[in-house]
């Protein structure tokens, strides 16, 4: 079975810009805490630690739909505000995946996010293959994926056509 990873990331006050609103840029670094939970402890959780010793960004892309602030009236003294993430596999290759990501403030969608990223021979320094166990974690997390396209060396999800909510 494939799903989404679900990451209820906590919002910081250093996250914040001169507006109130989480600043551009520290959307990756949101992003980045979805990926290390799904790839680091989620990989060692199934038995997969490989990513953890190496794994590079190729490319970002993010789209910003709408700010997010702080939002103090729905924190308490025990918790801070958070948002939630939503990740999975859109494309695997031989040597790169993408990671998709959708960020919700509350219920509203506030961004949406792709990430390829690369395993990376951290000794040799230089890319290397994804693994068959690598490959077979990736596709918990990749539901749009045909399942009768699965051995393929390069997979991707059909594209979305629909804007402005969730799936």
């Amino acid at each position: 079975m494939t799903d989404k990873f679900v990451y209820d990331c906590t919002l910081r006050w250093s996250d914040l810009d001169a507006y109130g609103h989480v600043n551009n840029s520290r959307f990756l670094t949101l992003y980045e805490e979805a990926r290390v939970a799904m790839m680091f402890a989620g990989g060692r959780a199934w038995g997969v630690g490989s990513f953890a010793d190496g794994v590079v960004i190729r490319r970002h892309e993010v789209d910003y739909l709408r700010p997010v602030d702080y939002a103090l009236g729905r924190s308490t003294a025990e918790a801070a505000p958070t948002v939630r993430i939503e990740l999975w596999v859109e494309e695997i290759k031989a040597g790169s995946f993408t990671v998709a990501y959708e960020l919700y403030d509350r219920d509203v969608l506030a961004s949406r996010a792709r990430s390829v990223l690369v395993p990376f021979d951290l000794a040799a320094q230089r890319p290397r293959r994804i693994s068959a166990d690598e490959r077979a974690f990736l596709l918990r997390y990749a539901p749009g994926l045909p399942v009768s396209a699965r051995s393929e060396p390069g997979l991707r999800a059909p594209q979305s056509r629909t804007k402005g909510g969730s799936a």
